[in-house]
């Protein structure tokens, strides 16, 4: 006799329901959570690695451009010192394979009267983060950043018209070295740059620009946007420099009044936001077959232009 499918009488067969007692349990429990949101899974986990990976690494980053630079390897560091790059102490490894170069960095040292420190290995290798150092390497001190107002009075003491240059995107502390020297040979007074996803005032930078860091200011700013509206206050004339401009930079009148350029990066030139706030977006005119200029080198040749106009 066949056992009642209801009755639980067979040991393979199902059992019998609750009634709707258990309807509650039944419910459905909404969407299922993503991966990466169950603590379990191990989405979860290798998107918290990827979490503290970018924490770290941004805290390093933020300490590195808050603490002192190092500059690393027999070249580098001669280098620096021959271009008057500031410096509180050198580091050279005890029983170092002396050579010219080692030789002469130590005369300049000494003679700047730079502390001169002896490191192992290892204390070169953790100060310079594992960079080919060759038993010798140079501390630069973190740099002290004015404020465009700053930039405007020392225009004002030297009874001059304010020429300023500001940056949006360049991140080549090179390039940033190249418009400090540029804006000094043609009279500027001083470079204004933003704190984030830019270049800043490195060893590289200083040295760039071939001592000129050291009479030109460089100012440092929370939000370029908004600088730009505080200049304009100011009645400084803002231009920005984009290959798609308004007009070509020699069709433009540079008469006396205080005058900030804007120079953008090579790869996306001016922001949205940065192009909006200039009073007006000029172009230098090059051959058809140059897609766009350095930035370094556009910066120059504008101040070149600006310096030749309001020559006498």
């Amino acid at each position: 006799m066949a056992s009642n499918p209801r009755s639980g009488g067979s040991k393979k067969g199902p059992t019998k329901g609750s009634g709707g007692k258990n309807r509650r349990g039944l419910r459905g429990k909404g969407p299922t959570p993503k991966a990466e949101d169950r603590v379990y899974h191990k989405a979860y986990k290798a998107a918290q690695q990827r979490k503290n990976a970018n924490a770290s690494a941004q805290a390093k980053r933020k300490k590195k451009e808050n603490g002192p630079n190092m500059v690393a390897g027999r070249n580098s560091v001669l280098e620096a010192l021959r271009e008057g790059v500031p410096a509180t102490a050198m580091y050279v490894a005890g029983r170092i394979d002396s050579d010219d170069r080692v030789r002469e960095s130590i005369t300049l040292a000494t003679q700047r009267g730079i502390s001169m420190l002896e490191a192992s290995k290892p204390d070169l290798d953790r100060l310079t983060d594992d960079a080919i150092h060759q038993g010798i390497a140079l501390q630069i001190p973190p740099y002290e950043y004015a404020d465009p107002s700053d930039l405007l009075e020392y225009a004002a003491d030297r009874a001059e018209t304010p020429l300023l240059v500001a940056l949006d995107g360049i991140t080549d502390p090179r390039n940033l070295g190249a418009i400090v020297r540029s804006t000094a040979a043609f009279g500027g007074h001083g470079v204004i740059i933003p704190e984030r996803r830019t270049a800043s005032m490195t060893a590289a930078a200083w040295k760039t620009s071939a001592g000129a860091a050291s009479r030109i200011r460089v100012a440092q700013v929370v939000n370029l946007a908004r600088a730009i509206d505080e200049l304009k206050k100011q009645n400084v004339f803002v231009v920005g420099l984009d290959m798609d401009g308004d007009v070509d930079l020699p069709e433009l009148t540079f008469s006396r009044d205080p005058l900030c350029i804007v120079v953008g990066s090579e790869g996306k030139g001016l922001s949205r936001l940065i192009s909006e706030k200039c009073d007006q977006i000029v172009s230098i005119p090059i051959a058809a077959t140059t897609e766009s200029l350095n930035a370094g080198i556009a910066a120059a040749v504008s101040l070149y232009e600006v310096a030749r106009a309001r020559r006498p």
